[in-house]
């Protein structure tokens, strides 16, 4: 065999689509984690100077913050571990890795890997999709807020107008009804758009919003790999072509 043949057989064992799954599972995971992280951090910041004067007001949120935070450390070990997991298994059921084995004597094993990694990676497809969903959250409100201080903006001529609009966290669960001030209106909503703080805060939270639907795509990438994978197997073990693990 030369090398030209040597190197298209290795060629031809590479999973792709479980390839491209992996290097978007770890962008996506990589976005969602270290700017989710950060945009905890700044929201803590941004409510404790602008929305609540009392440390009590807050001692709630900053407790779920460092729980969310903590929840971030362990999704990224789990995905970046996972993630190989699953490049592996594409790297097993390609025709190259087969004749490796041994012509095909591992089909059952195989099966049943692929059929696992369909539901484990479906399960995980539905819970991600609900964390997308969640994401999107923070946008909202960092959006309405950035509305809001736009309308400001234009009406700066009318002062009254302005006082009456504002942004009250309290209304979005983040504080306690109780919690003073809780709100910002009128100009000190202006101020805190233009702070450094919420800017960076907003684009951080549309990067991890992003990050999460890069990652949900991988997933489905992923469904489509193991499945067809699983298919093939499925097929080999039909025509009698090795049955035990």
């Amino acid at each position: 065999m030369g090398c030209y043949d040597c190197c298209m057989k290795c060629l031809g064992g590479v999973p792709y689509c479980s390839l491209v799954a992996t290097l978007l599972c770890f962008s996506g995971i990589a976005l969602f984690c270290g700017c989710g992280h950060q945009a905890l951090t700044e929201t803590e910041r941004l409510i404790e100077t602008y929305f609540a004067r009392n440390l009590q007001d807050y001692i709630t949120l900053a407790y779920l913050i460092q729980y969310f935070q903590y929840v971030i450390y362990g999704l990224a070990s789990f995905f970046f571990l996972y993630c190989i997991v699953l490049l592996a298994e594409g790297f097993y059921t390609t025709s190259a890795a087969k004749q490796t084995f041994g012509e095909f004597r591992s089909t059952l094993c195989g099966r049943c890997l692929s059929s696992t990694f369909i539901l484990i990676t479906y399960l995980l497809a539905v819970v991600w999709l609900l964390v997308f969903a969640f994401s999107a959250l923070p946008v909202y409100f960092f959006y309405n807020m950035d509305a809001t201080c736009h309308t400001i903006t234009v009406l700066t001529e009318t002062p009254a107008s302005i006082n009456q609009l504002c942004i009250d966290a309290r209304q979005y669960g983040l504080l306690p009804w109780n919690a003073l001030p809780g709100k910002a209106c009128g100009m000190t909503l202006s101020t805190v758009c233009k702070t450094r703080e919420f800017r960076v805060t907003y684009d951080l939270y549309i990067a991890a919003f992003a990050g999460a639907g890069i990652t949900l795509l991988a997933l489905l990438t992923y469904m489509v790999s193991t499945t067809y994978n699983f298919a093939v197997l499925r097929y080999l073990g039909r025509k009698g072509i090795g049955t035990r693990c």
